[in-house]
């Protein structure tokens, strides 16, 4: 070849077409997604223990409740003596029943914890009737009906 061939070549090389400029095809990651630096690591044993437990205890309320005889008549339960609850329920059978004071002086607590106690514990649990009104003095009494 000589010196005239050989920059021929060359030049030819050169000044051939360019192809169009297209982006490179993004290759797909091989690599799963990274944990942040010191987060724990997952343990899968743990959530498919989870996951039987909550299916016992589903199962377990079923066979409670299909399991459950027809519901009796409430029964008074007898209270322990010298607890907060013999002690209103003593007050609240005397014939002239308690005033809201009285209760409160005895057991320490607030007028709406006696109104919350009266109405949930003794009528809707123990199934008792409380009759409530007003003394001379203008006071909220109340007694177990009779």
């Amino acid at each position: 070849m000589t010196n005239a061939e050989a920059t021929k070549t060359t030049e030819t090389a050169a000044v051939a077409e360019q192809g169009a400029q297209v982006a490179p095809e993004k290759a797909t990651s091989k690599k799963a997604a990274s944990q942040k630096k010191g987060a724990p690591k997952a343990n899968k044993g743990v959530k498919k223990a989870t996951k039987q437990a909550k299916v016992a205890s589903k199962r377990q309320a079923k066979e409670k409740a299909t399991s459950k005889k027809a519901p009796k008549a409430k029964e008074a339960v007898v209270p322990r003596e010298f607890s907060k609850k013999s002690i209103v329920l003593d007050l609240l059978r005397r014939p002239k029943g308690a005033t809201m004071a009285e209760i409160a002086k005895a057991t320490d607590w607030q007028k709406h914890s006696i109104r919350g106690f009266i109405s949930g514990n003794l009528t809707k649990k123990m199934g008792l009737t409380v009759e409530s009104g007003k003394n001379e003095a203008g006071e909220r009494t109340y007694r177990i009906a009779k």
